[in-house]
């Protein structure tokens, strides 16, 4: 096959790249094709609906791969500051970060977001709170929040597929980028192969390809720079735990923010820990990668609503010479709280860990606190959490406790493990050219961003600049 642009992942990064070469005052004329993995977004199914438990589906797990990537199954929280999101404004201006924020949320209007935005119009309030994390050593980012909602993210997602494919893209699902094709440090394509090696291998040339495979991809990417020499940088991995508390606890925050970002340094490690991915009356979630991993998340829908709220309290890992492996790492830290949670997500007490016991499932089920994740396994988190990360969260939930009180409550719950992969930072330009010819990274694989509108915006500036080169060259 030929094109003039291959984009490997169907996420937010590699749709909204295609979406902006068309939806322009002088659409494109180029050939596009995606390649994905997984299946469109409304054959996306997960079993555990109807089997309230974890299946492990192959050949990937559903909650993560196809259309739209996680995003589909995710809060479907836009973040509309440059404060959150990564580390994209560090290579291409604060300002102008900000400004194709705005830009990109209007293309998220224009399929269907709701208008509504949370974090704001209490401005007292939020000085109330902001002086109680002051008071606990916590930074308190003030971040607007566009709420999608899981089941509505979905049918948003869904008009872009439609939109894409009756505008001309060409989307492959169920195929997999098995390598690169390179000549003299140019890539010429991709060798694609399909997600079950039902078909023969083939080859996709291309003028342009773009890598946009998201946090599931983060460690294939990493595998790829190796290979092919690709400059990069062992980046940034976050391990940490997924907390739920009753909405009593943290409805003020809910009210008032919708989602408490707040950053802090706990002694005596002094790490960076932050809380991210709130859910008011969400559910705890269960992701499963290739490797058979299995990883906790959380979302909320606009209208089902739990008695729960839960967030993620993660500690960034920054790793220096000689090693080079950061997801490894926390992948082997996933994979030993699996193993003592016979493949399940694990769960335990707050109160349990500073008493020095596991949880047992008698104990949860009289708590104040019931679990939103049925199949969680009660045990002891802390036999295969790091020292130093669990040492960071439980003085971390501790200053928490003085903005939001009773968060630091016995029973309050944290589940694990909850694990971002945004290591492999690619070595680009402002142009989002790697140091291999005709290569270009984006999204949360690349390292420079973390969740949905950040990966969208880069999208959009790597449609804009191809645009640019079709028309400047016509």
């Amino acid at each position: 096959m030929h094109c003039d642009i291959v984009i490997i992942g169907a996420g937010p990064a590699g749709i909204f790249t295609a979406l902006e070469m068309l939806r322009g005052e002088h659409p494109t004329h180029q050939k596009i094709i995606i390649v994905e993995k997984g299946q469109p977004i409304e054959k996306r199914r997960c079993p555990k609906t109807q089997t309230h438990k974890c299946v492990d589906c192959k050949p990937y797990c559903h909650i993560t791969t196809g259309f739209s990537g996680a995003g589909a199954f995710s809060d479907g929280k836009l973040s509309l500051s440059a404060e959150v999101g990564g580390m994209l404004p560090e290579l291409i201006g604060y300002d102008y970060a900000q400004e194709m924020i705005a830009y990109t949320d209007q293309i998220y209007l224009a399929f269907g977001a709701d208008p509504h935005i949370e974090g704001i119009g209490n401005p007292e309030k939020v000085k109330e709170i902001r002086r109680r994390a002051i008071h606990a050593g916590l930074k308190l980012v003030d971040c607007p929040i566009r709420h999608l909602g899981t089941e509505k993210a979905q049918d948003l997602y869904h008009r872009i597929e439609v939109y894409l494919q009756e505008h001309g893209v060409e989307i492959l699902f169920g195929y997999e980028c098995a390598n690169l094709i390179l000549e003299n440090d140019i890539c010429r394509g991709v060798i694609v192969q399909h997600a079950v090696g039902r078909e023969p291998d083939f080859t996709i040339t291309a003028q342009h390809t773009i890598v946009a495979t998201g946090r599931r991809g983060a460690d294939w990417l990493e595998k790829l720079c190796n290979e092919h020499h690709i400059a990069h940088q062992p980046g940034t991995v976050d391990i940490g735990v997924r907390v739920e508390v009753r909405n009593e606890i943290i409805e003020d925050i809910n009210e008032v923010l919708y989602e408490s970002k707040l950053i802090g340094y706990p002694k005596p490690f002094k790490n960076k820990v932050r809380t991210f991915c709130q859910n008011p009356g969400g559910f705890v979630s269960q992701e499963n990668y290739d490797n058979n991993l299995a990883v906790v998340n959380g979302h909320s829908y606009k209208e089902l609503k739990s008695q729960n709220t839960n967030l993620a309290i993660l500690c960034s890992h920054n790793f220096t010479e000689p090693f080079n492996q950061p997801i490894a790492y926390a992948q082997k830290v996933g994979e030993l709280t699996n193993m003592l949670g016979a493949g399940h997500i694990m769960v335990q007490r707050y109160g349990d860990i500073l008493d020095g016991k596991r949880t047992w499932a008698k104990e949860l089920a009289y708590s104040n606190v019931k679990p939103t994740l049925p199949d969680a396994v009660a045990g002891d988190i802390t036999a295969a959490m790091p020292y130093r990360a669990m040492t960071n969260i439980i003085n971390f939930i501790q200053a928490v406790d003085y903005v939001v009180p009773g968060f630091a409550s016995t029973e309050t719950l944290l589940y694990s493990p909850e694990l971002k992969f945004y290591s492999n930072r690619v070595k680009m330009d402002a142009d989002f050219r790697t140091s291999i010819q005709g290569l270009y990274c984006l999204g949360d694989s690349s390292g420079w961003t973390r969740g949905l509108m950040m990966a969208s915006v880069m999208g959009v500036l790597m449609g804009r600049k191809l645009l640019a080169d079709e028309i400047g060259q016509a």
